[in-house]
């Protein structure tokens, strides 16, 4: 397994500790940040989450650049992106920091197009992802760090930035999906 792969492992190995971190009931006290409280579970589990997120950029910055560009790479990072982006905003459900609707069109997104790429793995050919589902992507962890940081920096100004990261996300996620079966219709018409 090559560098940029082993990085996208490792981004899938942060995902259980992350789940962890929000889902069990630890109190380790809160920060005042203006006009809200953080908890600092949620402060370590965000950092971990930025770190997560990060390993994304990097593993395809190495990929690039030692033109170690792989089919595998090209399945595994998107699917520890999802398994990343889907623990989070279910995770955030559950903390109510964000509405269950806007959850369910994300990951129903997420699953078609992961379903599309079945169907292309099956005929033999490998979908990669294009520049909107990056900029969804890149809004995602955004917003998924800015909330679960309770909107910190912006609470001081009580400026609501993660909650408008999310829509922005949610606009990008629609639009790239579509965007994505339209390309890649063809698939779906040449399946058997």
């Amino acid at each position: 397994m090559n560098l940029p792969n082993r990085i996208t492992l490792s981004r899938i190995l942060l995902i259980p500790v992350f789940i962890l971190l929000l889902a069990l009931p630890l109190d380790w006290g809160v920060i005042d940040i203006g006009h809200n409280q953080l908890p600092v579970v949620h402060l370590v589990a965000a950092s971990l989450f930025i770190v997560a997120s990060g390993t994304d950029w990097i593993d395809g910055y190495f990929a690039r650049k030692l033109n170690l560009v792989t089919n595998l790479g090209k399945f595994l990072d998107p699917m520890a992106d999802k398994l990343l982006v889907s623990a989070a905003f279910i995770l955030l459900i559950e903390l109510k920091l964000v509405p269950a609707w806007i959850v369910i069109i994300i990951l129903s997104r997420e699953f078609a197009v992961t379903g599309l790429r079945l169907v292309a793995a099956g005929e033999g050919i490998v979908l990669a992802a294009g520049n909107l589902g990056k900029w969804k992507t890149t809004f995602q962890l955004v917003s998924i760090a800015v909330l679960l940081l309770h909107n910190y920096p912006f609470s001081y100004l009580g400026w609501p930035v993660g909650e408008v990261l999310l829509y922005i996300a949610l606009l990008l996620t629609v639009i790239s999906g579509v965007d994505y079966f339209i390309k890649n219709w063809h698939v779906m018409k040449e399946s058997n």
